[in-house]
């Protein structure tokens, strides 16, 4: 070989490995860059999208995008966060198919596919778009654990992906992955100290909806309480104040738990309130409150709900059982009774008709009103509290005040539960002519 031709081969060499240093370095500074960006605090949208961003640019793609792995979802676990287009080149947003996403949870490993008209990995929808040819898609590994996917779509140029290309972008999505997961916890964890926070709110708000104390009525010693199963109930329990001596008692429980029933709860509260103050009769308050909650509130959404008007003058107790458990009323002779009368559960049609009862109440004798809470509470064997324990107990502490019979109902469940958690709202009214 002539010296010429030496000479002119040792200066390709050169100019390779020269071109190798400069790539080399792009790629260190396009790592650093990203390293100095994504660890500063940012939410992580803005950390994906500086992810995406600088791999669009370092490598040269035409589209790129970040999916993060959803475990609670089984359809398409991957949901799209952040995407990057080259405008000028695609107008049609590339996404990860539910072919690519199986392929990456099954392998956990960089694919890279240069020719789709020749690809026989994925038969999925990529494979059927003309303008995707290329595609290199890396995992987001963290602590081995899967929880993204990092896509280029495309090298520009007609030009294809490159091993250098895969490794860079593995070296990206590997200094990425625990960032990525970690501005992830932190934003569900402020969400969830949010959540909580509200939950604090709506709790304290739906506590100052419940009476404070009992009202003093001549001739009846009256007690209630309410005990959520969550944070926020569905059951609820009412004195309302009405004129001539007159008082209504209205104790509901509301279809559904959390946060949603407790805002149908406080609906049906106003409700009932404003119609008992402005209907003299019990059969209209019912009725109107009945199409008020049906207009205002999801076809799936009722309540059940006991009102009663006690006249203290008199002692009769006027009352209408929308559904609800029936309570039990202890006569003198220690048979009980059950408050029956009335209709269907309100909010559940425009048009229902109720019916109302009456009893009178002598020295002595007592009413219960009671949530299913109360009755249906389990123990550990999924045994029912049932209603013949709730009359034992009332029977058994007849003598005692109301506030006492109330409390020793809720012990005696608690006792039954044992370690079981509780399921359900438990709501209590004790009424006792003295």
């Amino acid at each position: 070989m002539s010296a010429e031709k030496v000479a002119i081969n040792e200066l390709s060499q050169l100019k390779d490995e020269n071109d190798r240093l400069r790539k080399s370095i792009e790629d260190l500074w396009t790592i650093n860059q990203l390293a100095r960006i994504i660890s500063t605090t940012l939410p992580v949208n803005q950390i994906l999208d500086k992810v995406v961003s600088g791999s669009v640019k370092a490598i040269g793609a035409a589209q790129g995008a970040i999916s993060l792995l959803d475990e609670k979802k089984t359809d398409d676990p991957f949901k799209t966060l952040v995407r990057k287009v080259n405008e000028t080149d695609f107008t049609k947003k590339y996404r990860l198919d539910q072919d690519l996403s199986g392929w990456m949870i099954k392998n956990r490993k960089a694919l890279l596919i240069n020719d789709f008209s020749k690809n026989t990995t994925l038969k999925g929808e990529h494979s059927a778009i003309n303008k995707i040819h290329s595609i290199l898609s890396v995992p987001l590994l963290c602590k081995g654990n899967l929880i993204g996917v990092l896509s280029l779509f495309n090298k520009k140029n007609d030009r294809e992906f490159s091993k250098n290309d895969q490794r860079l972008l593995s070296i990206i999505a590997s200094q990425s992955a625990q960032v990525i997961e970690n501005a992830r916890l932190y934003e569900q964890e402020k969400q969830l100290r949010q959540f909580e926070q509200e939950l604090e709110m709506a709790q304290s708000i739906q506590n100052r909806l419940l009476p404070k104390e009992s009202p003093e009525i001549a001739g009846i010693d009256l007690a209630g309480i309410s005990y959520a199963a969550k944070e926020v109930g569905g059951d609820y329990f009412d004195f309302i104040e009405l004129e001539n001596g007159r008082w209504g008692i209205a104790l509901g429980d509301v279809s559904g738990k959390g946060i949603p029933a407790a805002l149908l709860m406080a609906n049906l509260q106003a409700t009932l309130r404003n119609q008992a103050l402005n209907h003299s009769s019990l059969v209209e308050c019912i009725e109107k409150a009945n199409q008020f909650l049906y207009l205002n509130t999801e076809s799936h959404k009722f309540a059940t709900l006991f009102f009663g008007v006690l006249d203290s003058k008199t002692m009769n107790f006027n009352y209408i059982n929308a559904g609800h458990n029936f309570p039990f009323h202890l006569l003198k002779d220690g048979e009980f009774r059950q408050l029956e009368i009335g209709g269907l559960v309100v909010g559940i049609a425009p048009d229902s008709a109720y019916n109302e009862g009456k009893v009178h109440l002598s020295s002595g004798e007592i009413i219960v009103i009671y949530s299913d809470g109360v009755t249906e509470a389990e123990d550990a064997s999924e045994t029912q509290f049932g209603e013949q324990r709730l009359q034992g107990i009332i029977k058994k502490n007849k003598n005692l005040n109301a506030q006492k019979i109330m409390s020793e109902i809720y012990k005696e469940v608690k006792e039954f539960q044992g370690g079981t958690e509780q399921d359900d709202d438990i709501t209590l009214i004790v009424m006792k002519a003295t």
